[in-house]
């Protein structure tokens, strides 16, 4: 075996220790972050692959190796197209434990990187996003940034202008755009008239600095702005807060203006994870899965039974063997080496950010009024998004 890896340019890295303590959460930018709970961070496996970058890969770093972090190190790690130049985490021990991991180099500041990559993932805490990919646009450096992309819309508009100025790629982390479930029915779509998206998670101490609407729903806003690709003209939502100080669960009914409707639950208390989409459109009824990695497709046929109604036909959506994260990194590569458009622009993960935001606000003005439900009245369209 390790004959047939070296062939291929494949090291194999034996991992079967415990790293000392560290936070789950996701490293933070800079120096001067809060103190975090701190657990013992279990190897993700018994062994991780790493290949030899190709001559002209890409030089790419992390900032931020929490939980989702390492496993954009160990993504970039295993590509021949990248050359991991380090990752970078405020937490010394944390950021030395996946370095050995991914067998590169551990940095406690993300400024040292600044001329040694081409291209970075910032896997920080959102608060940290619009300074730390500001310093990197500013550099010439192309950024994949984690959803959400900013906290406020201004802070969006500045990234975005920057990058377009510094001709610098813009990628947001919307990581179900890559799910193998969405990808198999997206060619099935045809004017959907009713979607239904349901995101339930059990509840972490993880990204609880942003409510459930830009922890959880902001990735099915997304995926609901995409299929329709315009705003809503009417929304109302409902949400309370149940551990934490922000609403971890919301329920959001988004309007169109062809009559389309969407309905959308979001959970980060749940006893049970489900991540699926229903969609209904004229003779079909077709889901995704995203958790399951399953999608299917109910047709109404011209053909009647015997009773006289419709025959109904299922079909199983093919689905491609594909990791969503891997999938986005591939993409992101792509468009630095080629210069093409990302697969989710910071245009798109703007659009995304302001309907949240816009949810975020209605909610937080129903709590304070003493009632989550917001009124009957249509809302005005949303200019803004």
């Amino acid at each position: 075996m390790i004959d047939a890896a070296n062939a291929a340019g494949i090291s194999i890295v034996a991992r079967t220790h415990t790293v000392d303590k560290v936070s789950v959460r996701e490293g933070a930018a800079d120096q001067g972050a809060e103190p975090e709970a701190e657990v013992s961070l279990q190897p993700t496996g018994p062994s991780l692959l790493i290949r030899h970058p190709q001559p002209d890969a890409v030089r790419v770093g992390v900032i931020g190796v929490g939980y989702l972090g390492r496993f954009h190190a160990e993504k970039y790690a295993a590509l021949p197209q990248a050359r991991l130049v380090a990752v970078v985490d405020t937490n010394p021990e944390r950021a030395q434990a996946i370095a050995q991991n991914v067998c590169t180099q551990a940095v406690t500041n993300y400024r040292e990187l600044i001329g040694q990559v081409d291209a970075v993932s910032i896997v920080t805490p959102t608060r940290e996003h619009f300074r730390v990919a500001h310093d990197f646009l500013a550099a010439g450096v192309h950024v994949l940034l984690e959803k959400p992309m900013t906290q406020t819309l201004e802070q969006a508009d500045q990234l975005i202008s920057m990058a377009e100025n510094n001709g610098c790629v813009l990628q947001i982390g919307h990581l179900e755009r890559f799910n193998p479930a969405f990808v198999a029915i997206g060619p099935r779509l045809h004017r959907p008239m009713f979607m239904e998206a349901h995101r339930l998670a059990m509840f972490t101490e993880r990204g609880l600095e942003v409510d459930v609407i830009l922890d959880l729903m902001i990735h099915d806003l997304d995926i609901v702005l995409r299929i329709m690709q315009e705003p809503p003209t009417e929304i109302r939502a409902s949400g309370i807060p149940v551990l934490t100080k922000l609403p971890d669960i919301a329920t959001v009914r988004l309007q169109f203006a062809n009559g389309a409707v969407a309905n959308l639950t979001a959970s980060r208390i749940s006893t049970k994870s489900l991540r699926k989409l229903r969609v209904f459109q004229e003779n079909s009824y077709i889901v995704a899965d995203y958790g399951q990695k399953r999608a299917y497709i109910l047709m109404k046929e011209a053909e009647r039974d015997i009773s006289g109604f419709p025959e109904i036909s299922m079909e199983d959506l093919e689905i491609e063997e594909t990791d969503a994260l891997g999938e986005e990194i591939i993409s992101f590569l792509d468009s630095v080496r080629t210069r093409r458009p990302p697969a989710v622009s910071g245009i798109e993960g703007r659009r995304a950010l302001a309907l949240a935001i816009e949810i975020s606000q209605r909610i937080q003005e129903g709590i304070q009024l003493g009632s989550s439900t917001m009124g009957p009245s249509p809302s005005p369209p949303m200019t803004g998004v």
